[in-house]
This record gives structure tokens, sequence and C-alpha cells, in this order.
């Protein structure tokens, strides 16, 4: 399948410019990626939990980064496109749910 024919079926606008998939079952967002290895022809990438609530605090933003370091920095990985996309600072900022039990950096 050509990379036009992925970015269509996705509704992408283009490659590496990842989209919000809200009616997704699992997956928060989707990227078409081409920047890792063996992603030449273009790789369909899902990351972010759907269920997860949305607590894109300092404190949670340094627990991702600190949990998931070593994949951040494999290049087109799910955990490079979720610190890319979601947590990056100035980012997402919306603060997690009432019903949510964890909540970072509130006392």
């Amino acid at each position: 399948m050509a990379i036009k024919d992925k970015l269509k079926k996705l509704g992408l606008k283009g490659v590496n410019k990842p989209k919000l998939t809200r009616n997704h079952p699992t997956k928060k967002a989707v990227v078409l990626s081409t920047i890792g290895p063996g992603q030449e022809g273009g790789k369909v990438v899902r990351f972010g939990d759907q269920k997860m609530g949305n607590n894109y605090s300092p404190e949670a933003r340094k627990a991702f980064k600190s949990r998931h370091a070593k994949n951040i920095k494999r290049k087109g990985s799910a955990a490079y496109w979720a610190n890319r996309f979601l947590w990056k600072a100035g980012g997402h900022s919306k603060r997690p749910p009432k019903s949510q039990k964890k909540t970072f950096g509130k006392k």
C-alpha cells in the first residue's frame, strides 16, 4: 500500500503529522511514521491510552519521561510520538478529571 493510500485511509494530513483519534476504542492518537529504522515505506503508529485521564501537569510529564526514557530515544516508537505530541511542554494542558484517583502536584 502506498503512503498516499495510508494517509487517506487514516485521515492524516501528512507523514509524521500525528492526529487525535477520539473514536478509536483503545488509542488516543495515530501517526504515519517514516523516521524510525525500517519505516521508510511508512508505518502506522498508534499511541496513548484512551482510558487514561488527561493529567498533563509538570509532575506527570516528568514521571512519564523518566518511566519511558529508553523508548523515547528510539525514533518512530509509540513512546517517542507520545512524548512529542501528548507530553511536550506547552502541549496538552488539560487537568485530570475529578474521578481520577491519582493526582500529581495537587495537595
